[in-house]
């Protein structure tokens, strides 16, 4: 038999990626239910955390300032984005909260228009990201918004959830930005380590804002915290970096676009989540954005966001 080649695997092995990201949108929302946002991210975090240390604690001798330093600025970013998306996301459904953090990639290329937030060998935005950011913006109005809203009507009809979340993709955009100035210059065992310990920190410290702490440890609860910390982070993201190596930048850009897809197909089998034809209005017009700025930008892709 055939041995696959090297492409075929790094499509499969990242459509499956892909597809863990989005599945853990259904999978947090329901484990929600035995745990306060805030601490569920500390845990699957800090579970994270103690697996990349334990795989690279080679990597992890001798720390340069710089190291340390980047991840710091990288993991707290990476943090704001977590604490947002989980506290949006137990206000909100999993569908909307993953097509509104897929925005993210709309957002990252708006930003590098201020020449000092553009990463090195990178171009000032072109047409498709200004077309990508109305298609998105627009889709976003539909999404979280009933019919009938007027213009001065539209902060205060879009749910607190579907707000937080928005911030959530601000701050994954700029996680994504800081690892563009940082990644290059840096090991990635030693970046990706960092940056998850520093964001574990900075989950400590911001508990407090997330209320009462609430803890009910049961099989899905448990399952949701190994899934996401082991498979959506520590391996997803191993993975991902390799198979981007063997893929070109238009089939990892279209792979990665598929992940609100995946999120709204298993909220619809687990949880019967539906929406209507105004919200898969909006859906789609998010998807087009993303796929616009994404498909036919002259760059690599932007990375996906931790989901």
């Amino acid at each position: 038999m055939k041995r696959p080649n090297n492409s075929t695997t790094a499509h499969l092995l990242l459509l499956a990626v892909v597809a863990i990201w989005g599945s853990t949108f259904t999978l947090v929302k329901d484990a929600l239910q035995d745990v306060s946002p805030l601490f569920f991210n500390l845990l699957r975090m800090a579970l994270a955390f103690v697996a990349l240390a334990i795989i690279n604690h080679r990597q992890l001798r001798n720390l340069s300032r710089r190291a340390i330093l980047s991840g710091l600025a990288v993991g707290a970013f990476l943090a704001a984005g977590y604490q947002f998306q989980t506290a949006g996301l137990a206000r909100t459904t999993p569908a909307k909260s993953a097509f509104i953090t897929g925005l993210v990639v709309v957002f990252v290329p708006l930003l590098t228009a201020f020449p000092l937030l553009r990463p090195r060998n990178t171009h000032a935005p072109r047409w498709n990201a200004a077309l990508g950011a109305l298609l998105a913006f627009a889709g976003l109005l539909f999404l979280t918004t009933p019919a009938g809203t007027r213009p001065q009507e539209i902060f205060s009809t879009i749910g607190t959830g579907d707000l937080l979340t928005l911030a959530c993709a601000l701050a994954f955009a700029g996680h994504l930005l800081s690892l563009a100035h940082t990644s290059p210059r840096l090991p990635a065992a030693q970046l990706a380590t960092l940056q998850i310990g520093f964001a574990t920190i900075f989950m400590v410290v911001t508990l407090p804002l997330g209320g009462d702490l609430r803890l009910n440890l049961t099989p899905r609860l448990i399952l949701a915290l190994a899934i996401t910390s082991l498979l959506a982070t520590a391996a997803a993201f191993t993975i991902q970096s390799w198979a981007q190596q063997h893929l070109p930048a238009t089939h990892t850009a279209l792979l990665l676009t598929l992940e609100p897809v995946f999120a709204w197909l298993t909220s619809l089998l687990f949880l019967h989540e539906r929406l209507g034809p105004r919200s898969l209005a909006g859906a789609g017009l998010i998807l087009a954005g993303i796929a616009v700025t994404e498909l036919l930008s002259s760059s690599a892709p932007v990375p996906a966001h931790p989901a």
